[in-house]
């Protein structure tokens, strides 16, 4: 092979990967500079022929401008993707952040025929920011159905543990998210909902055979599949009875033989992130990218390093182990892909005969966070404030920074506040509440005097594994009720946990869940709990707390 033939293999090859970018323009503004390349890095790679970017973090603003320098820097038309499962305020500010999937699960469980078209309504609401800021292709839905309660990274990113539940809704959700033009993504094949351990930070075993995977995981994605979704993504699990020797995304007996032989998908199977620990902490770098390729996927998403994949790719293509042929095949579904999107947004042009009305969208998504709020929320008994000389507001969040669920504007510090209650935030990185005491884990010295609300923030989240699940707050809840000193509790997150700690909770004790973190959310609950006590402005002052973990 001459160098200008290794050369345009080399930019076909480059078409395959999907690296990561911030969505600020300046480098400086950069959240995870460990992934995300500077600026001259990112543009000599797209110029270079690298087919598609993830974005994370920046404004709703911000981003249109971003995704348009992108395209600018490539010769070619490219994927613009972000993991915006829950709208794209997920990932950038300003944007819309709807409750998570599993908020349309319970609702499906009250009234299936009212959830589905709800869940429509989701796809359609992502769909539609997400195509005006610019991106093309949103990596979701989650197929998982979560069979694990304890399970630290799905858990309320499923739509639920049934099934059926998870299929019809999934399906109801890539109905309205393709109808707005842009691309969906079935994750993660060949499904992560029994895991007990997070794929970001080690790599989950599971003893589920085929049959077992038939009867429950593969039900939801089947049925995307026939629904035409566009991509697959791979789960980094090792799935010993099925391949004993290779994890999902390595493994040619998942993605080939049973993904795109068996169950029949002709469209992009894309990897999960390879820079994940699952895969890092037990492959090196330079052979990830081609084993991934080798096995069947079409698409690398997040190599370590973007020359080191395409160099890997390029070896073994050179090398005869994989053909040139199945580099095409990979090449023309991508095509294929790009084809499709500019062919919905021609037919989405042709329909669309009123301006973009920012203020009338932003209600109408304000609308389905409310219903879908109003759905899921329990609520029992009121606080009554009066009672206690001091109350402590003591909030548990994973970690705290400009982008958190909570932060100095949130009801759940400000309205507390404005009632007169003494604010703590216990989060990863401060000091711990906690004591050397089994029984009575919670160190009430730290507090002073008072009784307390407790407003728990709990959920699966991505690199914090089962973090919360090991802080002891079911003994905590025990021992503020065995002292007389719990005034109320709140669950904001994973419905697992909130049931656990329902099943010990005093029957007087006012609480309340969601499984919605929002501002949204945490006004809607903390206006009932509170009933009366609470006037009818809006609490916007700045509030005084203090940091303990």
């Amino acid at each position: 092979m001459t160098s200008k033939e290794k050369q345009t293999l080399r930019r076909q090859v480059a078409k395959l990967l999907v690296i990561r970018a911030s969505g600020h323009n300046l480098d400086s503004l950069r959240e995870y500079p460990q992934w995300e390349l500077p600026n001259y890095q990112l543009q000599k790679l797209l110029e270079d022929g690298v087919g598609g970017v993830i974005l994370h973090g920046g404004t709703f603003d911000e981003i249109q401008h971003r995704c348009a320098q992108l395209k600018s820097w490539s010769s070619q038309p490219i994927f613009l993707c972000a993991d915006v499962e829950e709208g794209v305020g997920q990932r950038f500010q300003g944007g819309s952040w709807l409750p998570p999937p599993m908020a349309l699960g319970m609702a499906y469980q009250k009234d299936s025929e009212e959830a589905l078209k709800l869940a429509e309504e989701y796809g359609v609401s992502i769909g539609r920011e997400a195509r005006q800021c610019g991106l093309n292709w949103v990596l979701a839905p989650v197929c998982d159905v979560n069979t694990n309660p304890l399970n630290p990274v799905i858990n309320m990113r499923s739509w639920s543990e049934s099934p059926n539940a998870v299929k019809e809704l999934t399906s109801a959700f890539l109905r309205g998210l393709t109808n707005q033009g842009v691309l969906g993504c079935a994750k993660h094949f060949p499904g992560h909902g029994d895991t007990s351990v997070d794929s970001h930070l080690e790599l989950p075993v599971l003893n589920n055979d085929l049959p077992q995977l038939k009867d429950r995981e593969l039900i939801p994605f089947k049925a995307l599949i026939k629904d035409n979704v566009s991509s697959v993504m791979s789960a980094h699990l090792f799935l010993k009875k099925i391949d004993p020797i290779y994890p999902v995304t390595f493994s040619k007996k998942v993605l080939t033989h049973l993904l795109r032989e068996e169950i029949g998908f002709q469209g992009l199977i894309i990897t999960d992130a390879l820079v994940m620990q699952a895969i890092t902490k037990n492959y090196k770098s330079i052979n990830s990218s081609s084993m991934a390729f080798e096995a069947g996927a079409d698409l690398i998403l997040m190599p370590e390093d973007a020359h080191e994949a395409i160099d890997s790719i390029v070896d073994l293509l050179i090398s005869g182990r994989v053909s040139i042929r199945r580099l095409e095949e990979s090449l023309e579904r991508r095509n294929k892909a790009l084809k499709h999107l500019d062919n919905s947004t021609d037919s989405i042009a042709r329909k669309s005969h009123n301006p973009y009305d920012q203020a009338s969208q932003e209600k109408e998504i304000s609308c389905l966070s409310r219903k879908l709020i109003d759905i899921s929320l329990e609520c029992r008994n009121n606080i009554d404030i009066s009672r206690f000389s001091r109350l402590i507001n003591l909030i548990r969040v994973d970690d705290f920074h400009a982008n958190s669920i909570v932060n100095r504007s949130s009801p759940a510090l400000n309205i507390p506040h404005e009632l007169g209650c003494i604010n703590f935030i216990t989060h990863s990185l401060g000091v711990s509440p906690w004591q050397n005491n089994s029984d009575e884990p919670l160190a009430l010295d730290r507090f002073g005097d008072g009784s307390f609300l407790l407003q728990l923030f709990v959920r699966g989240n991505p690199f914090k594994g089962d973090a919360a699940l090991r802080e002891p707050w079911i003994q905590a809840v025990k021992q503020l009720q065995q002292n007389k000193r719990l005034a109320a509790l709140i669950v904001y997150g994973s419905s697992y946990f909130w049931n656990e700690l329902s099943a010990i909770l005093e029957p007087s004790i006012p609480a309340a869940f969601c499984p919605a973190q929002m501002p949204l959310a945490q006004k809607k609950i903390l206006e009932i709990l509170f009933g009366s006590s609470i006037e009818s402005e809006e609490f916007l002052s700045q509030s005084q707390f203090e940091f303990i973990n």
